[in-house]
């Protein structure tokens, strides 16, 4: 990094949502153990203005100024935002951003892992601090989150331990061998996310492990929330509409409080972007609470959810349990932005795919491609305007361009667990791979 390169450590407090109580960080709080209610915790950054920083060696530490983080890694990246005229034209848009995220060098995109949550990656990994250096990272994921902590934590030396479902594992591919700090632990054929996720659970109960905390880690949101600085910066106000395919919802969340931040600085206007997620037929745990005004997601077979997953073209967006109801989670967030929650069938996600790599020239993934559809949906109901100042985030792209230019290698499985794991044999697989 160059020597003009100087950083400190960000100054933050925490704050509790559904209290407002303010209080430290003890370097990896991801509850306020005095509220008797889930919420989410907040960062109150003692910076109230961001000031962005020069030059795209940075990557998203760019930002710093509104991440809690304690250092910077190696090979950072970053969203990047333009003016859209392809698509925009066929829309029928004139003030279309997209933020791009994913591989794409004529537009200085660089995420060799073709996903945003790299932003993730590099956030959260970024608060570790020498006090947590000797623990293992613990992950769950359906795929994409995997990649990204798995190139980082190689990257630079930091160990991990990935849960993924079996059937998912296909998307753990890298352009080099991964530093033998990375473990990955699967659930076997036929399960979904939220397996993974309970396997992840049983593991952070074991001495030595740390859970690196979901939704609830304020350094994988507002790491995710770099899109929207992203955005806002290079528009200079916030949007008008903010569009993004959801699996958790963390994302959207994330976009939410950074757009506060930016009401609070007061250079980038006092609008909240309307927070407009959608989610991929059948899958639809979150959009079918929004359309009953319920806070508590609906009851959801366990056995239905497996099977809805399997039929999505967006495996991604599959988890059962996302932070949906807790104070300052996603129904708090589309409730304070007037946003909604719209449905997109595989057919109009591919359909919306073709499209936008024909008119913008690049591939991107399918949840990207839900986003894009839901985008087309609002034009349609006249909810979307011609000139609206509208955001779209595309959470991943580039992937066969990538592929293309690059060997590919593939993480493979320590162990497969069966959904009925215990923990004893859990406890029994992993130290014999210590």
């Amino acid at each position: 990094m160059s020597d003009k390169m100087i950083f400190t450590p960000t100054k933050y407090q925490l704050q509790t949502v559904a209290t407002g109580r303010v209080f430290d960080d003890q370097g990896w709080t991801l509850d306020d153990k005095q509220c008797d209610k889930p919420s989410m915790v907040r960062p109150v950054y003692e910076k109230k203005q961001l000031q962005v920083k020069e030059g795209r060696c940075w990557g998203l530490y760019r930002y710093a100024d509104w991440l809690p983080i304690k250092t910077m890694l190696a090979n950072p990246s970053e969203p990047v935002t333009y003016k859209s005229e392809g698509l925009a034209n066929r829309l029928g848009l004139r003030n279309l951003y997209i933020t791009f995220n994913g591989y794409w060098p004529e537009r200085n995109a660089r995420m060799t892992t073709c996903s945003f949550k790299e932003m993730e990656a590099f956030s959260v990994c970024a608060r570790l601090g020498e006090e947590l250096k000797d623990k293992v990272l613990v992950v769950a994921s359906a795929g994409n989150t995997a990649r990204a902590f798995a190139k980082v934590c190689s990257d630079n030396g930091i160990k991990l331990l990935l849960c993924v479902p079996q059937d998912n594992i296909n998307a753990l591919w890298f352009d080099k061998p991964l530093n033998d700090c990375v473990k990955l632990i699967t659930t076997e054929s036929g399960s979904d996310y939220f397996d993974a996720i309970n396997l992840s659970n049983v593991v952070c109960e074991m001495d030595g492990y740390l859970a690196e905390g979901g939704a609830k880690n304020i350094a994988r949101r507002d790491g995710m929330g770099t899109t929207m600085m992203s955005a806002t910066t290079f528009i200079g106000r916030t949007p008008d509409f903010y569009f993004q395919a959801v699996g958790s919802g963390t994302g959207a969340i994330a976009a939410w409080e950074a757009n506060l931040r930016f009401v609070e600085d007061g250079r980038f206007g006092t609008n909240k972007a309307r927070l407009m997620v959608s989610q991929n037929k059948p899958f639809l745990p979150m959009y079918e609470a929004w359309r009953a005004d319920s806070r508590a997601l609906l009851p959801y077979d366990a056995d239905q959810a497996r099977k809805d997953a399997a039929e999505i073209c967006a495996p991604v967006l599959s988890n059962r349990k996302p932070p949906y109801g807790l104070a300052g989670g996603l129904f708090d967030a589309l409730k304070d932005t007037h946003g909604d929650i719209l449905a997109v069938s595989n057919t109009e996600a591919n359909a919306a795919k073709a499209l936008f790599e024909e008119t913008e020239g690049i591939d991107i993934y399918h949840a990207a491609a839900v986003a894009t559809a839901s985008l087309q949906q609002a034009i349609e109901k006249e909810v979307v305007k011609a000139d609206d100042v509208v955001m779209l985030n595309i959470t991943g792209g580039g992937e066969k361009r990538f592929q293309a230019d690059h060997e590919m290698y593939y993480l493979k499985p320590n162990h497969i667990f069966k959904i009925d794991f215990t923990k004893e044999e859990v406890e029994r697989v992993l130290t014999a791979m210590r």
